[in-house]
């Protein structure tokens, strides 16, 4: 075994690596049509020349989409706040039943809430299928080591998809966990959305790198990633008949409503969090969970709390659409720019339609969405849910803070109705309501922070726990 001095300068290594890879990957344009650059050859089951994005629009009738904003551009049209407010007549509200009842008690809120499920899962994110195979998994590496004063052990794992049902296709998810070696009980888990090839069982870059481990540990708490990748790949075209998702249709293409990306890497954290249920000796509490992700995985953090009700907590950051900010907010990045070949994996296939110019003679867009972030993020309710943003340029017009943190305004009645605190009653223009000074913490059980560094998480990680502690108890604090 390694002495715990060469842990702790493996982890810090690898961490180092782990860091510079996750930049660099969300630094990156997504390639992810069919034919663009950087696309492997396709796999035997995939007939030549199989266009993914075309298939899907030819499914739903679609002859034209509309361009998405230029995110190089980020002024006039689309990114003035005058006129960012025309749909919002059409939102629907989150306490009113599809027949029009109105949910005035906490009794009412779960058919309520099945009604919204239902939409999102139809029409914005998809849905996982009956058949997703199951997981097996299995430790591969078990590392004791240090963080500061904190003695700690580290476990790395692969979930073996059962890929029997079409063997071509091999899904392997990589996950890795930190627990206080001297933990005497099972504790909180804080797993993000991260992790990459050769970084992986040695913790997270951001984590380490950033004092994460240090704030886990001293609030009684694990940490840990998972890969998403290694559930499905970022990106579309051919990957949408691998990964799981491909797996699961075996090697088919997606119908409609079949699940994007984002409900795969959530999927994949359900899955964890189930090894944590059948593994006390792994000392995670399984009912406290929480999940964290940065951009596109802010995104997938926000949808794997509002679906898996097992997941305790999870810090938002920086999600922007497809994440906290309301469609119906025109402003920044908007529905067609995840409706294109490069972004359209995270999506159910559905989700096209709202981008359209011309389906079957028609054009869409999102005033027709049946549902908006405010209600995804309601479906989160009661439980814990800290939205991050920071502040221009890091943090730019493009990801749209004020439609994110107005989203979380309607959010909160739910909230409030079963007996939680939100950002407070005492708004009333909220479609034009500022955002809260920054550094400034509004809210409580849903909670918005902006802080003063860029499109990260980190500043408001320390800030994440002290707030979570009001709402997720943890042991006694390892070394007092």
């Amino acid at each position: 075994m390694q002495s715990k001095a060469a842990v702790s300068l493996a982890l810090f290594v690898s961490a180092l690596a782990t860091i510079l890879l996750v930049g660099h990957a969300q630094a990156q344009p997504n390639r992810g049509g069919f034919g663009g650059r950087n696309q492997p050859p396709p796999p035997s089951w995939i007939e030549p020349g199989y266009n993914d994005h075309q298939h899907m629009l030819d499914q739903l009738g679609i002859n034209k989409l509309r361009p998405g904003k230029n995110g190089g551009n980020q002024s006039g049209p689309g990114f003035d706040e005058a006129t960012a407010n025309e749909w919002m007549p059409t939102l629907p509200d989150a306490l009113t039943m599809n027949d029009g009842t109105k949910v005035t008690s906490p009794e009412q809120w779960p058919q309520r809430r099945a009604e919204i499920v239902e939409d999102f899962e139809r029409e914005i994110y998809g849905r996982i299928p009956d058949n997703v195979p199951a997981v097996k998994w299995e430790v591969t590496e078990t590392t004791e080591g240090t963080v500061g004063e904190f003695p700690i052990l580290t476990k790395t794992l692969v979930g073996h998809v059962d890929s029997s049902a079409f063997p071509e296709i091999t899904v392997d998810i990589q996950a890795s966990f930190t627990v206080p070696a001297n933990a005497d009980g099972p504790v909180p888990m804080f797993m993000q959305f991260g992790g990459w090839f050769g970084g992986f069982g040695r913790g997270d870059g951001r984590l380490n790198t950033n004092g994460v481990a240090y704030q886990a540990l001293s609030h009684g708490w694990g940490y840990g990633t998972i890969n998403p990748n290694s559930i499905q790949p970022d990106r579309g075209g051919n990957a949408l008949r691998q990964g799981i998702i491909g797996l699961a249709n075996k090697g088919q293409p997606r119908k409609p409503d079949d699940w994007g990306a984002l409900r795969a890497w959530g999927w994949g954290v359900s899955q964890l969090i189930d090894y944590f249920e059948a593994h006390p000796d792994a000392k995670v509490d399984p009912k406290k969970v929480a999940i964290e992700g940065v951009s596109r995985y802010g995104k997938a953090a926000l949808v794997t709390q509002a679906f898996d009700q097992r997941v305790a907590a999870a810090l938002v950051a920086s999600s922007g659409e497809g994440g906290a900010k309301l469609h119906r907010h025109d402003f920044g990045e908007a529905v067609e720019n995840l409706t294109s070949s490069g972004e359209y994996h995270w999506m159910a296939g559905n989700f096209i339609k709202y981008g359209a110019a011309d389906i079957n003679g028609r054009s869409m867009d999102a005033s027709d969405l049946p549902v908006d972030s405010h209600q995804l993020i309601a479906l989160c309710a009661p439980r814990p849910c800290f939205i991050s943003y920071g502040v221009e340029p890091g943090d730019p017009k493009w990801v749209d803070t004020p439609g994110s943190y107005r989203a979380g305004i309607l959010a909160s009645h739910v909230y409030e109705l079963l007996g939680k605190e939100g950002y407070g009653t005492e708004v009333k223009d909220w479609v034009h309501e500022p955002l809260p000074e920054v550094g400034t913490l509004k809210g409580g059980d849903l909670a918005f922070r902006q802080h003063e560094g860029g499109h990260t998480s980190a500043p408001n990680i320390p800030h994440f726990f002290e707030w979570v502690g009001e709402y997720v108890e943890s042991p006694v604090r390892v070394g007092e």
